[in-house]
């Protein structure tokens, strides 16, 4: 079997079993099991496959597993992230909220900056990368998201990994800047989602009744660690463009951003 055979082995399976994005997934899994980038497909498509190694992941694939699980990594940002069963898997949209705090930045000469609920640490080692000079905390209440964390970390000297609860005093150097994709989902809502999305840890994705337990803690937070004149950036769901705002009591100049659909998707704020 050819890389191009296994391609459209995979591609014809998800589809006659309905899964979507089947084109995608199959590009995405066999080049993963070659060892190759999705772009290098076309060089790569007759070289030889073992059709023996797609068979586990296609059964998982179908059984609804997400598939950053299946793979190990996802792309973000400028990165490839660890990810599996314990961990929230990064979003595209979310690239949006780095780009936001690495612009925050530009005024600061080496600023401290906080990644509340971190899980795989996307945000704040992408914000580390980008900003060499700047000293970033991903605070991650979950040992099994950690793990990732501490996989994801290596080998950056500005970023530290902390084992910490959001909803308890942080005791760290004032940030000049906080940021963060905490749980914002309402509990109830949780069962209503796509069938993927269960395979990813609750404590990742439940916001309490209300969507906004997480957000309450972190104007706590704000008034103890953020710094006076400092900024505040947060992910949002697409219908708490005015209740998150609302619960930020310990800040000024709330400014909701859409994301680049025109959905509702964070929040920027000063001290």
């Amino acid at each position: 079997m050819t890389l191009q055979e296994a391609y459209l082995y995979a591609q014809n399976c998800l589809n006659k079993n309905g899964v979507d994005e089947a084109d995608f997934k199959s590009l995405c899994l066999v080049c993963s099991l070659a060892g190759i980038e999705n772009s290098e497909f076309q060089l790569h498509k007759q070289d030889e496959f073992d059709e023996v190694k797609i068979t586990e992941p296609l059964l998982r694939i179908l059984g609804g597993e997400p598939l950053q699980y299946i793979l190990g990594e996802w792309d973000f940002y400028d990165s490839k992230f660890k990810v599996g069963e314990g961990v929230l898997i990064p979003r595209p949209e979310t690239e949006e909220l780095v780009d936001l705090a690495i612009s925050a930045t530009k005024n600061c000469d080496s600023p401290v900056i906080y990644d509340l609920c971190a899980g795989s640490g996307c945000i704040g080692i992408s914000i580390a990368k980008a900003v060499p000079q700047s000293t970033v905390y991903c605070v991650e209440k979950s040992r099994e998201a950690i793990a990732y964390l501490y996989q994801n970390a290596k080998g950056i000297d500005n970023l530290h990994v902390i084992l910490g609860d959001i909803t308890k005093p942080l005791d760290l150097p004032p940030a000049d800047i906080i940021v963060s994709n905490p749980p914002y989902i309402k509990t109830a809502d949780i069962r209503d989602l796509q069938s993927e999305v269960h395979f990813e840890p609750q404590m990742a994705l439940d916001g309490g009744a209300d969507g906004l337990v997480f957000y309450r803690a972190i104007n706590e937070i704000v008034q103890t660690n953020l710094k006076h004149s400092g900024a505040l950036l947060l992910e949002i769901g697409n219908e708490q463009g005015e209740d998150v705002p609302n619960v930020l009591t310990n800040l000024k100049d709330t400014e909701v951003i859409k994301d680049i659909y025109g959905n509702n998707r964070m929040v920027r704020a000063v001290k």
